[in-house]
């Protein structure tokens, strides 16, 4: 992968995460959504590692298309995971970005020891390295202790601070190269998860309507749909916010976060639901959702569909766009009104 000097490593992972999504939807369109292994999807090493990636497999992806095939087909009860699929050749991007960031500024620095304020401002992509340098736990801190700084924009000021405060540590040994890289992992760990909530999930479910020629506006391409108590956005609004007949909210959660979540997307849905009485509520969820929680939310949501069904989802909708309003599966009669 090229990468252009002087790139952010949030704008790498968004490149490469992009770039991959793109053949990810082309293999799922090819093999029924990864239920059908077939060689004619591996002729890459990127499909193969999103094969690879997508059953939990550690087999190299650089081994032939012969041996991948025979390693998904042993493996088709294993469910395919879409975000392990295509985030680890993100990972793979990230780490070559990394090694070469890590080589420069040791060459730049003096390992590490010579930090100077002009060099910080003219290359804030170094921006996540200074902050493990700091042993600084998260932005808000950092911004606490430097003032607001970005991974594509440090001030003047803000660089003379850095640099004050990463001479203040040069009495301390420096770390090597191999142990700054070990220190980026979470780092690198909260881009992609960011990355796969804004970019890979959606872009699977716009796939899905577009396949099914459904209409539809992006949370960014609209300001809001009306509710009984507050406007607000969903991640797609079909066919637009002037009229709205469907929204969809996707959601991935954990065990240990889904019933907070839960509780966030049922207001939304009884909110907007209760204020358009035929507007229809998707939710399409990846990760270990509770069972508890997915049944609850059933009762509000029309619908509660897992990634992997992007595409039959999709097809409801175009029916209920259509006309058919046998697909709309509850109503919620909602008001708020002054006290007589």
């Amino acid at each position: 992968m090229e990468v252009e000097r002087g790139a952010s490593l949030y704008s790498i992972a968004n490149s490469e995460m992009n770039r991959l999504i793109k053949i990810y939807l082309d293999m799922s369109s090819r093999t029924a959504g990864f239920s059908i292994p077939s060689i004619e999807v591996l002729e890459t090493e990127d499909q193969r590692g999103i094969v690879l990636g997508g059953i939990g497999s550690m087999l190299d992806a650089k081994k032939s298309p012969d041996c991948v095939l025979a390693e998904w087909s042993r493996m088709q009860a294993v469910p395919f995971n879409a975000e392990e699929a295509v985030s680890r050749g993100v990972y793979a991007a990230l780490d070559d970005a990394v090694a070469r960031l890590l080589l420069r500024l040791y060459q730049e620095t003096n390992g590490f020891k010579d930090f100077d304020a002009e060099f910080i401002a003219a290359n804030p992509n170094f921006l996540p390295v200074f902050q493990r340098l700091l042993n600084v736990p998260s932005k808000s801190k950092l911004k606490d202790l430097v003032g607001s700084v970005s991974d594509t924009s440090i001030s003047k000021p803000a660089s003379r601070k850095i640099a004050d405060q990463l001479r203040l540590r040069s009495h301390a040994t420096p770390p090597t190269v191999e142990q700054l890289k070990a220190a980026m992992k979470p780092t690198l760990e909260g881009i992609v998860r960011d990355l796969v909530g804004r970019v890979l999930l959606e872009s699977i479910v716009a796939s899905a309507l577009d396949g099914a020629r459904v209409e539809y506006q992006r949370e960014n391409e609209y300001s809001g749909i009306e509710g009984v108590v507050y406007k607000f956005r969903a991640d797609f609004v079909i066919p637009h916010a002037e009229s709205p007949l469907v929204f969809i909210e996707v959601r991935k959660s954990s065990a240990r976060h889904a019933s907070l979540y839960a509780k966030d997307k049922m207001f939304s849905a009884i909110n907007w639901k209760g204020y358009n009485q035929k507007l229809m509520a998707v939710l399409i969820t990846e990760g270990p959702w509770t069972a508890q929680t997915l049944q609850v939310m059933a009762k509000v949501f029309d619908y509660v569909i897992p990634l992997n069904k992007s595409t039959e989802v999709a097809e409801v909708i175009a029916k209920y766009v259509g006309g058919d309003k046998t697909q709309l599966k509850t109503l919620i009669n909602f008001s708020i009104l002054p006290a007589q």
